[in-house]
C-alpha cells in the first residue's frame, strides 16, 4: 500500500496516512499550472503545512502537494515561486538566512539559495514509494537525509549527488522509521528512531552507535539546547532529557498523552513543545519539568518555530498561530 501522507503529528507510529483530501479540504488552488510544479493556492496560510524552519527572520513552512508558504513577519504569509514537485514536502532545514533544503515523499529533495523564494528539484523517485522524513546539512557541501526502513541519504557536493548507506550494519535497527536528524555541539549528531531507539554521531555522521531506552514507542522530535543539554519527544506525550552528550537518556514527566511534534527554544531559554489535539508545553528549566496548556479549536499541531516576536505554529489546517509571548 503507499504511503500516502506522511504526517509526523497524526500517526508515524501507523505510517498509513489518510491523504491530504482526508485530512479536510483541499485549499483552493489556482488553475492553469503544471503538474510538475506545487499548486498555486488562493489561501497560502491555509496549505496544510507539516514542517517549518527559519531563514534568518523568514519563516519558510513546507507541506502537503509541494506547497512552500514565507512569511518575512510571522503574519502575513504568501507562496514561494513555482516550486517542481508535488510530492508531499515533510522536512525543511536551512543552514543560514539563505541556504536550505527540503525532502519528502518519493525521496525528493530540493534545494534553495535564496531563503526559500525559488527552488532547484536534486532528487526525485517517483512511483518507488519512498518516504524521506528529515534532512539535515553540516556545511554547505556534506548533509544527510534519512526516512523510512532506515533509509539514509549522504552528500558531499551540496546535494547534487546523493549516496544511500546504513546508518549501522544491525540488521533490526538498521531498518527501523528514521523520524528526524539534529545536531548537537562538537560534532554531535543525534537520529531520533521508532521503537525509543536514538541513533548517536561523535563525528558529524560518519559513524553512529544505537542508544535504546526504556521507551517503547517511537521518538519523532529532537533538539540540542543552549545549556548543552538534549531533549527527544513523541509518541504518547513521552519526553526524555540527555544531560551527558546523549549517552544516557532519562524520562521527564511531560503531563500528557499527546504524541509531541515540535520542540524550539526561545531567546529566554524557555522551551516549547508541540503536539496532538491542540497541546502546547513550556519549561523554564531546561525541558526537565514543563506545564501545559491545550489550544481551544484543539488542532493537531505539526510544527512550531520561536521567534523573538512570538511563537509561530502550524497545523494541517495552515498557519495557526504566531502568539506573542
Amino acid at each position: 500500500m503507499k504511503l500516502n501522507f506522511s504526517v509526523v503529528a497524526l500517526a508515524l507510529s501507523a505510517l498509513a496516512w489518510p491523504s491530504a483530501a482526508g485530512a479536510g479540504e483541499t485549499p483552493p488552488v489556482r488553475t492553469g499550472v503544471s503538474l510538475k510544479e506545487a499548486p498555486r493556492l488562493a489561501l497560502p496560510q491555509k496549505a496544510q503545512v507539516i514542517a517549518a524552519a527559519s531563514a534568518g527572520k523568514r519563516l519558510v513552512a513546507v507541506g502537503d502537494y509541494g506547497v512552500v508558504i514565507l512569511s518575512d513577519d510571522g503574519k502575513a504569509y504568501r507562496q514561494a515561486k513555482p516550486v517542481p514537485t508535488r510530492a508531499v514536502l515533510t522536512s525543511v532545514f536551512f543552514l543560514d538566512d539563505k541556504r536550505g533544503w527540503a525532502a519528502g515523499h518519493d525521496g525528493t529533495i530540493l534545494t534553495t539559495a535564496d531563503a526559500g523564494e525559488t527552488w532547484q528539484l536534486q532528487r526525485e523517485e517517483p512511483g518507488k514509494e519512498r518516504v524521506l522524513l528529515s534532512i539535515w546539512f553540516e556545511n554547505s557541501q556534506r548533509g544527510f537525509a534519512i526516512g523510512q526502513f532506515g533509509l539514509m541519504l549522504e552528500t558531499d557536493d551540496g546535494g547534487k549527488t546523493w549516496r544511500e548507506r546504513k546508518i549501522v550494519d544491525d540488521l533490526d535497527q538498521g531498518e527501523k522509521h528514521l523520524m528526524q536528524i539534529f545536531a548537537g555541539a562538537n560534532g554531535l549528531v543525534f537520529v531520533t528512531a521508532e521503537s525509543g531507539s536514538i541513533f548517536r554521531s561523535e563525528d558529524a555522521g560518519r559513524t553512529w552507535k544505537v542508544i535504546q531506552t526504556d521507551n517503547k514507542g517511537s521518538f519523532w522530535t529532537g533538539r540540542a539546547l543552549a545549556d548543552g543539554g538534549l531533549l527527544v519527544a513523541g509518541m504518547r506525550g513521552h519526553v526524555y532529557r540527555s544531560d551527558d552528550r546523549g549517552n544516557s537518556w532519562t524520562k521527564v514527566a511531560s503531563g500528557t498523552q499527546q504524541s509531541i511534534t515540535g520542540i524550539d527554544q526561545r531567546g529566554d531559554g524557555s522551551v516549547v513543545m508541540v503536539g496532538n489535539s491542540g497541546i502546547v508545553l513550556t519549561s523554564q528549566d531546561g525541558g526537565r519539568s514543563f506545564s501545559i496548556a491545550t489550544r481551544p479549536d484543539r488542532a493537531n499541531l505539526t510544527a512550531i518555530v520561536a521567534r523573538a516576536d512570538g511563537d509561530a505554529m502550524f497545523a494541517l489546517t495552515g498557519v495557526i498561530a504566531a502568539a506573542a509571548k
